[in-house]
């Protein structure tokens, strides 16, 4: 059986930006013992993000931990008549402002149909919010990519494949994040869709 991640399961830092593209891998495990969740590795196998919804799946409130522990974002669903919102905050104080670092809106029926894309806000305390689109990549609801305002590529995620190009289970994947972009936040969109899409 192939490993998740072959390297070890501890990184010492790590950084929110970089000049370069980077690669993760996302399994869709917990590693809490019946939780829900997932646990994101970087490219020397260390572990970066986790989300950790013990027994329940699409929870209310959801975080996006560093490997430490340390929150990064408290993710929170508002149902309203017609559509569902999902807002991303940093801190405490942004949750009691309601101030969110980005929001995605989703209708509450047809999520998805027809691979509409769901759209984002992101930077909404700022006087120029910039809007990014989370696009269904395949027929799977695993797989994505996110886009600009302009349609450039922001990150993807697809299914993992090993070395010797033996596809990997759906529940292994493999996110790609382009240059100067901050993964902390391309992390906590992929959350919303999971979470969306019942997968976490």
């Amino acid at each position: 059986m192939a490993r998740v991640h072959p390297q070890s399961l501890l990184s010492s830092a790590h950084c929110y930006f970089t000049s370069k593209q980077e690669v993760f891998t996302i399994w869709m495990k917990s590693l809490v013992l019946h939780g829900k969740g997932c646990t994101v590795f970087d490219s020397n196998g260390g572990i970066v993000y986790r989300v950790d919804n013990y027994d329940r799946k699409c929870s209310n409130e959801v975080y996006l931990m560093d490997f430490r522990g340390k929150v990064l974002y408290t993710i929170l669903r508002k149902r309203f008549k017609f559509f569902c919102c999902w807002e991303g905050y940093c801190a405490a104080k942004e949750i009691k402002q309601g101030k969110p670092g980005f929001r995605v809106r989703s209708k509450t029926f047809g999520i998805l149909r027809g691979g509409s894309p769901f759209k984002a806000v992101v930077g909404l305390d700022k006087n120029q919010p910039c809007q990014i689109k989370i696009e269904k990549r395949t027929s799977s609801n695993s797989t994505c990519k996110i886009v600009d305002e302009l349609g450039l590529l922001v990150a993807e995620v697809k299914r993992k494949t090993s070395k010797c190009g033996v596809v990997l289970g759906d529940d292994v994947l493999t996110m790609v994040v382009e240059p100067y972009i901050d993964h902390s936040l391309v992390m906590g969109l992929l959350v919303v869709y999971g979470l969306i899409n019942h997968k976490m």
